[in-house]
């Protein structure tokens, strides 16, 4: 009780992992070896991952500020097209350089969870055919395997694709990212291909550590996830959502479950589907979205709603599936630092809910630790924890932060 008003705290547990997330080709800048940079030059985009954060060299100092908002945990991707430049020439160098940063937080006990594929891939990998054809994958399992070995010792959590439905949308379906093929046939045998590929490379780090005598490492995907619901209940609108949901959020982790390739469940969410349907074809079905601004939530500067509740719709749902999950990604793009701490606040309640109710969920990482570039979106989109002076590459920690940060060095949320 403090001045008459009854303070409620909930409690999170002790070895619950806290923290937040970057992605290579965000935030380090100068990969100019993979087909996002290529894209950039080739559309004549008007803000250029360029420099990004310089976290490719600021990486320390960066460290330090996770170090002091007392995370103990910390998501990142590696660049392939950095490891391997040229087909089957794997740099010495650069897995040095990964080495080395993954070393950075683990002498500040944060725990590292590596992601192999964050949406970019190598110009020679592309040129050859990239995702398309099936014995491409081969050539990322070579690179999983020079990761891995070098970095197992270190590393326990790994995922090895981020949002792969995410990916094969914007890049096979709408075709606005690169290689930018609109091809529902080709979308279909990039998938296959890709679930062919995360199956034998799960089974590869697992031979990697037995072979090592290294403690088990847990293995998954991020996989993006909906709230899907009907903008007005109408039994076409219901049915979209309810096909949404079981093919969107639940299909691919039924798949790889049942291939017993997922330790845990990476779970990105940030965002409700408000389902409205203009017709009757797939596309309807699968793509209609409210038009009309029916909603009445509040946005994130993208002009995505805002609700907690789904979070938990998405755990609670998750549960079935028998395993662990892990908040990969969960975060707001707004000027408004009061909204992102609002935003995180409301989110953790529902993660504390799910756990109240058995979910066992591993831990929860922020999108994203610094403001970062946003893929077709530039660097616009305020996501950060930390702001960033895209001038002077000037960190600087937003009170959001240091509200998170305080959750995370006691585990209590204060309601």
């Amino acid at each position: 009780m403090v001045n008459g008003i009854m303070w409620f705290m909930l409690k999170f547990p002790a070895n619950f992992l806290w923290g937040a997330a970057t992605s290579a080709y965000q935030v380090e800048g100068d990969n100019s070896n993979c087909d996002w940079w290529e894209w950039e030059k080739n559309t004549g985009f008007k803000q250029p991952s360029a420099n990004a954060c310089r976290h490719y060299e600021l990486y320390p100092e960066d460290f330090d500020l996770v170090k002091q908002l007392h995370h103990n945990a910390h998501r990142l991707s590696i660049e392939w097209s950095r490891v391997e430049p040229d087909k089957g020439d794997f740099s010495a160098e650069e897995i040095f350089h990964y080495q080395k940063v993954i070393l950075a937080l683990k002498e500040r006990n944060i725990t590292p969870i590596v992601t192999l594929h964050h949406f970019t891939n190598p110009l020679w990998f592309v040129q050859i055919g990239s995702w398309q054809a099936k014995s491409k994958g081969n050539y990322f399992l070579e690179y999983v395997e020079q990761i891995v070995d070098a970095l197992s010792e270190n590393v326990t959590y790994w995922v090895t694709f981020n949002e792969p439905l995410v990916y094969l949308y914007y890049s096979y379906i709408l075709g606005d990212w690169p290689p930018q093929e609109k091809s529902i046939f080709t979308a279909k045998k990039v998938i296959d291909n890709i679930i062919s590929t995360h199956v034998k490379a799960y089974k590869i780090i697992h031979d990697i550590y037995r072979r090592k005598n290294l403690p088990r490492p847990y293995v998954s995907i991020a996989k993006n996830t909906q709230a899907f619901m009907p903008c007005i209940p109408s039994p076409g609108n219901k049915l979209a959502a309810f096909l949404r949901d079981r093919f969107y959020n639940l299909e691919l982790i039924s798949i790889l479950k049942r291939k017993k390739s997922l330790d845990y469940i990476g779970i990105n969410y940030y965002s409700r589907g408000l389902v409205e349907l203009n017709g009757w074809g797939l596309d309807h079905l699968f793509m209609d979205t409210c038009q009309k601004n029916h909603s009445r939530l509040k946005k994130n500067s993208m002009g995505w709603d805002i609700y907690p509740q789904g979070l938990l719709d998405v755990l609670l749902e998750f549960k079935k599936f028998g395993l662990p999950l892990f908040i990969l990604e969960n975060g707001i793009c707004t000027p408004d630092d009061n909204l992102r701490w609002d935003y995180i606040r409301e989110h953790l309640q529902k993660v504390h809910l799910a756990m109240k109710q058995g979910i066992d969920v591993l831990g929860y990482l922020y999108w994203s630790l610094l403001d970062n570039f946003e893929w077709d979106k530039g660097f616009t989109p305020r996501f950060g924890l930390i702001d960033v002076d895209y001038n002077t590459y000037k960190r600087t920690i937003r009170k959001s932060a240091v509200n998170y940060g305080e959750v995370c060095r006691t585990g209590i949320l204060e309601e």
